[in-house]
């Protein structure tokens, strides 16, 4: 089990975190982390990543551009967008 050190920071105190467990997570400065507190147990685990749209594209198949959703575009309005 590896031991952290806690520090004043401003008004606050924080947690140091091993850089190894920073790497492994893809964790940096200003990510978000979770943190339970249970009892007397304090545990901390990497928050979920914030969907970005580069991320879909980059996710989406290749051929995107092609794929067609057929007669989408021939339904009538449901909202304000006309």
């Amino acid at each position: 089990m590896a031991t952290a050190s806690l520090r004043k920071a401003g008004g606050s105190v924080m947690v140091t975190m091993p850089p190894l467990y920073l790497k492994q997570h893809g964790l940096t400065v200003g990510s978000t982390v979770e943190v339970e507190i249970k009892g007397d147990r304090l545990t901390i685990t990497p928050g979920k990543k914030k969907l970005m749209l580069a991320d879909i594209l980059a996710a989406a198949p290749k051929n995107s551009r092609k794929i067609r959703a057929e007669g989408w575009d021939e339904l009538p309005a449901a909202g304000n967008e006309v």
